[in-house]
Protein backbone atom coordinates (compact mmCIF):
# COMPACT_ATOMS: atom_id res chain seq x y z
CA UNK A 1 0.00 0.00 0.00
CA UNK A 2 1.43 3.36 -1.01
CA UNK A 3 1.27 6.58 1.00
CA UNK A 4 -1.72 7.78 -1.03
CA UNK A 5 -3.57 4.50 -0.33
CA UNK A 6 -3.40 4.99 3.48
CA UNK A 7 -6.84 4.70 5.01
CA UNK A 8 -8.03 6.90 7.94
CA UNK A 9 -9.00 3.89 10.01
CA UNK A 10 -5.35 2.74 9.97
CA UNK A 11 -4.46 5.66 12.27
CA UNK A 12 -6.69 4.19 14.97
CA UNK A 13 -5.39 0.62 14.71
CA UNK A 14 -4.39 -0.87 18.04
CA UNK A 15 -0.76 -1.79 18.58
CA UNK A 16 -0.16 -5.19 20.11
CA UNK A 17 2.28 -4.71 23.00
CA UNK A 18 1.53 -8.00 24.74
CA UNK A 19 4.86 -9.43 23.76
CA UNK A 20 6.83 -6.27 24.43
CA UNK A 21 9.51 -6.55 27.09
CA UNK A 22 10.85 -3.98 29.51
CA UNK A 23 13.83 -1.97 28.33
CA UNK A 24 17.01 -2.96 30.11
CA UNK A 25 19.16 -0.22 31.59
CA UNK A 26 22.54 -1.67 32.60
CA UNK A 27 23.92 1.75 33.51
CA UNK A 28 21.21 2.12 36.16
CA UNK A 29 22.34 -1.12 37.77
CA UNK A 30 25.95 0.07 37.70
CA UNK A 31 25.00 3.40 39.29
CA UNK A 32 22.94 1.63 41.94
CA UNK A 33 25.82 -0.69 42.73
CA UNK A 34 28.21 2.24 43.10
CA UNK A 35 25.79 4.00 45.45
CA UNK A 36 25.38 0.86 47.55
CA UNK A 37 29.16 0.48 47.85
CA UNK A 38 29.59 4.13 48.83
CA UNK A 39 26.79 3.87 51.39
CA UNK A 40 28.40 0.76 52.87
CA UNK A 41 31.75 2.54 53.13
CA UNK A 42 30.12 5.51 54.83
CA UNK A 43 28.32 3.28 57.32
CA UNK A 44 31.56 1.41 58.04
CA UNK A 45 33.36 4.73 58.64
CA UNK A 46 30.66 5.98 61.00
CA UNK A 47 30.73 2.78 63.04
CA UNK A 48 34.42 1.96 63.17
CA UNK A 49 36.01 5.42 63.50
CA UNK A 50 36.30 6.20 67.20
CA UNK A 51 37.05 9.87 66.50
CA UNK A 52 33.34 10.49 65.96
CA UNK A 53 32.86 9.85 69.70
CA UNK A 54 29.15 9.10 69.45
CA UNK A 55 28.87 8.86 73.24
CA UNK A 56 29.94 12.51 73.45
CA UNK A 57 27.37 13.42 70.80
CA UNK A 58 24.67 11.66 72.79
CA UNK A 59 25.63 13.43 76.00
CA UNK A 60 25.46 16.92 74.46
CA UNK A 61 22.66 16.66 71.93
CA UNK A 62 20.01 17.29 74.61
CA UNK A 63 22.11 19.47 76.91
CA UNK A 64 20.50 22.59 78.35
CA UNK A 65 23.25 24.86 77.10
CA UNK A 66 22.68 23.58 73.55
CA UNK A 67 18.97 24.29 73.94
CA UNK A 68 19.76 27.88 74.90
CA UNK A 69 21.82 28.28 71.72
CA UNK A 70 18.98 26.80 69.63
CA UNK A 71 16.53 29.28 71.18
CA UNK A 72 18.78 32.21 70.23
CA UNK A 73 19.12 30.84 66.70
CA UNK A 74 15.36 30.48 66.25
CA UNK A 75 14.65 33.89 67.78
CA UNK A 76 17.17 35.54 65.52
CA UNK A 77 15.77 33.73 62.47
CA UNK A 78 12.19 34.84 63.16
CA UNK A 79 13.01 38.47 63.94
CA UNK A 80 15.40 38.86 61.00
CA UNK A 81 12.86 37.33 58.60
CA UNK A 82 10.11 39.64 59.86
CA UNK A 83 12.40 42.62 59.26
CA UNK A 84 13.32 41.24 55.87
CA UNK A 85 9.74 40.56 54.74
CA UNK A 86 8.39 43.94 55.90
CA UNK A 87 11.33 45.77 54.37
CA UNK A 88 11.08 43.66 51.22
CA UNK A 89 7.42 44.57 50.71
CA UNK A 90 8.15 48.28 51.07
CA UNK A 91 11.15 48.07 48.75
CA UNK A 92 9.26 46.04 46.15
CA UNK A 93 6.38 48.51 46.09
CA UNK A 94 8.90 51.35 45.88
CA UNK A 95 10.69 49.73 42.94
CA UNK A 96 7.36 49.44 41.10
CA UNK A 97 6.38 53.03 41.89
CA UNK A 98 5.94 55.69 39.21
CA UNK A 99 8.07 58.05 41.30
CA UNK A 100 11.51 57.95 39.70
CA UNK A 101 13.32 59.18 42.82
CA UNK A 102 11.66 56.57 45.05
CA UNK A 103 12.27 53.84 42.48
CA UNK A 104 15.94 54.78 42.20
CA UNK A 105 16.42 54.92 45.98
CA UNK A 106 14.92 51.47 46.45
CA UNK A 107 17.02 50.09 43.60
CA UNK A 108 20.14 51.60 45.16
CA UNK A 109 19.31 49.90 48.49
CA UNK A 110 18.91 46.52 46.82
CA UNK A 111 22.15 46.95 44.87
CA UNK A 112 24.12 47.99 47.96
CA UNK A 113 23.01 45.29 50.40
CA UNK A 114 23.08 42.47 47.85
CA UNK A 115 26.60 43.43 46.85
CA UNK A 116 28.17 43.22 50.34
CA UNK A 117 28.68 39.86 52.09
CA UNK A 118 26.54 39.26 55.16
CA UNK A 119 29.60 38.61 57.32
CA UNK A 120 31.01 42.05 56.45
CA UNK A 121 27.68 43.68 57.33
CA UNK A 122 27.56 41.91 60.70
CA UNK A 123 31.07 43.03 61.60
CA UNK A 124 30.27 46.59 60.47
CA UNK A 125 27.16 46.92 62.65
CA UNK A 126 28.98 45.36 65.59
CA UNK A 127 31.77 47.96 65.27
CA UNK A 128 29.51 50.91 64.48
CA UNK A 129 30.82 52.76 67.53
CA UNK A 130 34.12 53.30 65.73
CA UNK A 131 32.22 55.41 63.18
CA UNK A 132 29.54 56.95 65.42
CA UNK A 133 30.50 57.06 69.12
CA UNK A 134 27.03 58.41 69.93
CA UNK A 135 23.66 57.89 68.27
CA UNK A 136 20.97 60.54 68.54
CA UNK A 137 17.34 60.71 67.43
CA UNK A 138 15.52 63.94 66.67
CA UNK A 139 14.72 66.45 63.97
CA UNK A 140 17.30 66.44 61.15
CA UNK A 141 19.62 69.41 61.64
CA UNK A 142 17.48 70.32 64.65
CA UNK A 143 17.02 69.46 68.33
CA UNK A 144 17.77 65.95 69.63
CA UNK A 145 15.12 64.03 71.53
CA UNK A 146 17.14 60.96 72.53
CA UNK A 147 20.82 60.06 72.41
CA UNK A 148 23.17 57.47 73.83
CA UNK A 149 26.47 55.73 73.42
CA UNK A 150 26.60 53.39 70.47
CA UNK A 151 28.25 50.59 72.45
CA UNK A 152 25.26 50.54 74.81
CA UNK A 153 22.62 50.76 72.06
CA UNK A 154 24.09 48.37 69.49
CA UNK A 155 24.23 45.09 71.39
CA UNK A 156 25.41 41.88 69.66
CA UNK A 157 21.78 40.82 69.26
CA UNK A 158 20.75 44.13 67.68
CA UNK A 159 23.82 44.09 65.44
CA UNK A 160 22.86 40.58 64.26
CA UNK A 161 19.26 41.64 63.59
CA UNK A 162 20.39 44.68 61.62
CA UNK A 163 22.96 42.77 59.62
CA UNK A 164 20.71 39.83 58.76
CA UNK A 165 17.40 41.69 58.51
CA UNK A 166 18.52 44.56 56.30
CA UNK A 167 20.39 42.19 54.02
CA UNK A 168 17.37 39.89 53.81
CA UNK A 169 15.12 42.82 52.89
CA UNK A 170 17.12 43.35 49.71
CA UNK A 171 16.61 39.74 48.61
CA UNK A 172 12.96 39.65 49.64
CA UNK A 173 12.35 42.84 47.65
CA UNK A 174 13.36 41.07 44.45
CA UNK A 175 11.30 37.98 45.31
CA UNK A 176 8.19 40.02 46.07
CA UNK A 177 8.69 42.26 43.04
CA UNK A 178 8.96 39.20 40.81
CA UNK A 179 5.77 37.77 42.33
CA UNK A 180 3.86 41.02 41.79
CA UNK A 181 5.02 41.25 38.18
CA UNK A 182 3.91 37.65 37.57
CA UNK A 183 0.25 38.59 38.16
CA UNK A 184 -1.69 39.31 34.97
CA UNK A 185 -1.96 43.11 34.49
CA UNK A 186 -5.58 42.56 33.52
CA UNK A 187 -6.36 41.81 37.16
CA UNK A 188 -5.23 45.31 38.16
CA UNK A 189 -7.16 46.89 35.31
CA UNK A 190 -10.31 45.01 36.30
CA UNK A 191 -9.96 46.08 39.94
CA UNK A 192 -9.49 49.70 38.92
CA UNK A 193 -12.52 49.47 36.64
CA UNK A 194 -14.55 48.42 39.69
CA UNK A 195 -13.43 51.55 41.52
CA UNK A 196 -10.78 50.04 43.81
CA UNK A 197 -7.88 52.26 44.79
CA UNK A 198 -4.23 51.34 44.37
CA UNK A 199 -3.83 50.20 47.98
CA UNK A 200 -6.94 48.02 47.99
CA UNK A 201 -6.03 46.60 44.58
CA UNK A 202 -2.62 45.62 45.85
CA UNK A 203 -3.95 44.18 49.11
CA UNK A 204 -7.11 42.45 47.89
CA UNK A 205 -6.33 41.48 44.29
CA UNK A 206 -2.66 41.48 43.34
CA UNK A 207 -0.94 40.29 46.50
CA UNK A 208 -3.14 37.18 47.11
CA UNK A 209 -2.48 36.00 43.54
CA UNK A 210 1.23 36.77 43.82
CA UNK A 211 1.59 34.65 46.95
CA UNK A 212 1.90 31.42 44.99
CA UNK A 213 4.97 32.91 43.30
CA UNK A 214 6.35 34.46 46.49
CA UNK A 215 5.92 31.63 49.01
CA UNK A 216 8.28 28.97 47.51
CA UNK A 217 11.38 31.21 47.32
CA UNK A 218 10.48 32.78 50.66
CA UNK A 219 10.51 29.33 52.24
CA UNK A 220 13.97 28.79 50.83
CA UNK A 221 15.03 32.17 52.24
CA UNK A 222 13.82 31.15 55.72
CA UNK A 223 15.97 28.04 55.55
CA UNK A 224 18.92 30.08 54.30
CA UNK A 225 18.36 32.57 57.11
CA UNK A 226 18.46 29.80 59.69
CA UNK A 227 21.82 28.69 58.34
CA UNK A 228 23.08 32.27 57.99
CA UNK A 229 22.57 32.83 61.73
CA UNK A 230 25.70 30.75 62.26
CA UNK A 231 27.67 33.78 61.04
CA UNK A 232 26.78 35.74 64.18
CA UNK A 233 29.28 33.64 66.10
CA UNK A 234 31.94 36.10 64.90
CA UNK A 235 30.33 38.87 66.99
CA UNK A 236 30.13 36.70 70.12
CA UNK A 237 26.37 36.10 70.04
CA UNK A 238 25.57 32.83 71.81
CA UNK A 239 23.70 31.08 69.02
CA UNK A 240 23.91 27.34 68.35
CA UNK A 241 27.29 27.42 66.61
CA UNK A 242 28.88 29.82 69.12
CA UNK A 243 27.64 27.65 71.98
CA UNK A 244 29.14 24.56 70.40
CA UNK A 245 32.42 26.39 69.83
CA UNK A 246 32.58 27.55 73.43
CA UNK A 247 32.19 23.94 74.58
CA UNK A 248 34.78 22.33 72.34
CA UNK A 249 37.27 25.12 73.09
CA UNK A 250 37.22 23.79 76.65
CA UNK A 251 36.86 20.06 76.03
CA UNK A 252 38.74 19.78 72.69
CA UNK A 253 35.94 17.52 71.39
CA UNK A 254 35.66 19.44 68.13
CA UNK A 255 34.14 16.84 65.80
CA UNK A 256 31.48 15.49 68.20
CA UNK A 257 30.26 18.99 69.06
CA UNK A 258 30.12 20.00 65.41
CA UNK A 259 28.09 16.86 64.74
CA UNK A 260 25.65 18.00 67.44
CA UNK A 261 25.26 21.35 65.67
CA UNK A 262 24.78 19.63 62.30
CA UNK A 263 22.09 17.33 63.66
CA UNK A 264 20.10 20.22 65.10
CA UNK A 265 20.42 22.30 61.94
CA UNK A 266 19.26 19.33 59.85
CA UNK A 267 16.28 18.70 62.14
CA UNK A 268 15.11 22.32 62.12
CA UNK A 269 15.53 22.76 58.36
CA UNK A 270 13.60 19.51 57.76
CA UNK A 271 10.70 20.84 59.82
CA UNK A 272 10.78 24.11 57.90
CA UNK A 273 10.77 22.22 54.62
CA UNK A 274 7.61 20.32 55.61
CA UNK A 275 5.91 23.56 56.66
CA UNK A 276 6.87 25.16 53.37
CA UNK A 277 5.26 22.28 51.45
CA UNK A 278 1.92 22.73 53.28
CA UNK A 279 1.95 26.50 52.68
CA UNK A 280 2.66 25.98 48.98
CA UNK A 281 -0.30 23.59 48.76
CA UNK A 282 -2.55 26.19 50.38
CA UNK A 283 -1.71 29.00 47.95
CA UNK A 284 -1.66 26.71 44.89
CA UNK A 285 -5.30 25.68 45.29
CA UNK A 286 -7.27 26.62 42.20
CA UNK A 287 -4.22 28.13 40.52
CA UNK A 288 -2.71 25.02 38.99
CA UNK A 289 -3.95 21.62 37.98
CA UNK A 290 -1.99 19.94 40.72
CA UNK A 291 -0.67 21.27 44.00
CA UNK A 292 3.10 21.43 44.55
CA UNK A 293 4.51 18.03 45.26
CA UNK A 294 6.51 17.20 48.33
CA UNK A 295 9.33 14.67 48.28
CA UNK A 296 7.18 11.61 49.05
CA UNK A 297 4.35 12.75 46.77
CA UNK A 298 6.86 13.22 43.96
CA UNK A 299 8.30 9.75 44.57
CA UNK A 300 4.83 8.16 44.54
CA UNK A 301 3.88 10.07 41.39
CA UNK A 302 7.01 8.84 39.60
CA UNK A 303 6.38 5.27 40.74
CA UNK A 304 2.76 5.41 39.55
CA UNK A 305 3.78 6.82 36.18
CA UNK A 306 6.36 4.09 35.67
CA UNK A 307 3.78 1.40 36.54
CA UNK A 308 1.15 2.80 34.16
CA UNK A 309 3.44 3.46 31.17
CA UNK A 310 4.49 0.31 29.27
CA UNK A 311 8.09 0.21 28.17
CA UNK A 312 8.97 -1.00 24.70
CA UNK A 313 12.26 -2.56 23.61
Amino acid sequence: MTVTDRRPEDDHAEVDVAGAGRTRHPLRWVASLVLVVLAAQLAHLLVTNDNFAWHVVGSYVNAQIIGHGIAITLELTVVAMVVGVVGGVLLAVGRLSDNRLLRSACGLYVWFFRGIPVLVQLVFWYNLSALLPRISFGVPFGPEFLSGETNHLITPLLAAILGLGLNEAAYMAEIIRGGLLAVDPGQTEAAQALGLGDTRTLRRVVLPQAMRFIVPPTGSQVINMLKATSLVSVIALADLLYTVQSIYNRTFQTIPLLIVACLWYLLITSILYVGQSFIERHYARGATREAPQGFWDFALMRRRARAETPEVP
